[in-house]
């Protein structure tokens, strides 16, 4: 996650809906122009900080030095409500490539036909998408069997820790399951009144990162049945996440003394996050936060591991939450040759995948590229290259009407850590039903 901007365009995301109607258009089988003819594709991103948009064009650039006959008018900070309405309009102005922050979407994408199935251009190029990403970023850019888009760099979860704090406390290494991470936790909180002088942990869902989906992905649940129903209320991963973080809640203070402490605390994007500042010892959070933490200069070491893992699933430690940046092709492009060329030149082509994750430092999205000498990182961002490799590494699965699931058992996640939701089986039960009634009702 390449900063602010990519924050607050996820956030606004969130709060539309997309591809209300569906798109027609070439399908990638269909694509008849001819990429070696002098032709010019329009590629709109999201990125709009400085140095990420510089970051894009010099990958651009990179392209059409490789393809002189393919130029590109490049229009950075287009969220996605812009690009979906040009995805159905269509016209010379409309992208031809589109790159958007939002994995959630990829289901309302493939299904809308919105992007062009990429598998076709895939196999026309042998290219072996299994054997090019890594498996979560693999499964998150398709929706039932149609791979309508590819990952452009991606972002990885992990767990930052106050050395400093560590040493103070006794605790000689980071915590590896979520016992130890409980009893690090406690032993790293030292209270002030009603409120704390340090917090070892903020386990609230309205913390910084702290989202149900993030907890989740570290016991590996199976968000829907091989029917497409939720899978909420059956698989026992969902009742041990909602547990542990409930738990914590408790053991660090309760809901409401945590819930004041967090309003004293800076905000997620600044310099005085509470991670930074020492107010919390501990900290779920993404690759960038390293170098925004480094930027702020706190007064302890930073170290950096894996999440933690349930204790039966110990022997996975090392695993974590993967989500990015994908790409596709417009399904009303009457260029979808061309287009592919440079999506594949964007993703697949190592130099360009390293040398666009030196530029913003996000997570390299090939496995060629995440073994690359020529990746330039702190020894630290190691640990985030390493998540995006495991196998057992975890993510969302795409749904036909986007992040909605996500939204609806975050919601729950909130009334029952704040205790309205006493029963926490009937209300996964509960949360489990509105989730197939808004996936039959986008149908």
């Amino acid at each position: 996650m390449p900063g602010i901007s990519r924050k607050v365009a996820l956030a606004a995301a969130a709060s539309v809906a997309l591809l209300a109607t569906a798109c027609t258009g070439q399908s990638g089988s269909d694509a008849s122009d001819d990429a070696s003819k002098d032709t010019t594709l329009n590629f709109w991103h999201a990125w709009s900080a400085p140095a990420e948009a510089k970051a894009v064009k010099s990958l651009v650039a990179g392209f059409e030095k490789s393809h002189p006959n393919i130029h590109v008018n490049v229009v950075g900070n287009m969220t996605d409500d812009k690009m979906n309405q040009a995805l159905r309009t269509g016209g010379d102005k409309a992208p031809d490539v589109i790159s958007s922050f939002t994995t959630n979407n990829v289901g309302k994408f493939c299904s809308s036909g919105a992007l062009v199935d990429l598998n076709p251009f895939f196999e026309k190029s042998g290219v072996d998408p299994e054997k090019t990403f890594p498996k979560a970023m693999n499964e998150y850019t398709q929706f039932d069997g149609n791979r309508c888009s590819v990952p452009l760099l991606g972002d990885a979860y992990g767990l930052y820790y106050n050395k400093t704090a560590f040493e103070k406390a006794g605790i000689k290494t980071p915590p590896k399951t979520w016992s130890e991470f409980e009893a690090d936790a406690k032993k790293l909180t030292i209270s002030d009144g009603d409120s704390y002088k340090q917090l070892g942990f903020m386990p609230n869902y309205h913390g910084w990162e702290t989202t149900s989906e993030h907890y989740l992905g570290q016991f590996s649940p199976t968000y829907f049945d091989s029917s497409g129903k939720s899978n909420l209320a059956k698989d026992p991963a969902f009742q041990a996440g909602f547990t542990l973080q409930k738990k914590l809640v408790g053991e660090l203070g309760g809901y409401q003394r945590l819930e004041k402490y967090r309003s004293t605390l800076g905000d997620e994007w600044g310099p005085k996050h509470p991670f930074q500042t020492g107010q919390v010892a501990m900290q779920l959070d993404g690759e960038w936060r390293l170098g925004m933490a480094l930027d702020a200069k706190p007064d302890f070491e930073i170290g950096v591991a894996p999440l933690p893992v349930p204790d039966d699933q110990a022997d996975q430690y090392g695993k974590g939450y993967i989500t990015g940046t994908i790409a596709g092709i417009a399904a009303t492009s009457k260029k979808q040759n061309a287009a592919w060329e440079l999506v594949k030149y964007m993703t697949t082509d190592t130099a360009a995948v390293v040398a666009f994750s030196n530029a913003i430092h996000n997570v390299p999205s090939t496995l060629a590229a995440l073994k690359s000498p020529d990746l330039k990182y702190d020894p630290r961002f190691k640990t985030f290259l390493d998540i995006a490799a495991n196998p057992n590494s975890t993510t969302s699965p795409a749904s036909v009407n986007g992040g909605v699931y996500l939204t609806t058992i975050q919601n729950f996640g909130y009334e029952y850590e704040s205790g309205k939701v006493k029963d926490l089986k009937a209300g996964l039960a509960s949360t489990a039903k509105q989730i197939d009634t808004d996936i039959a009702q986008a149908k």
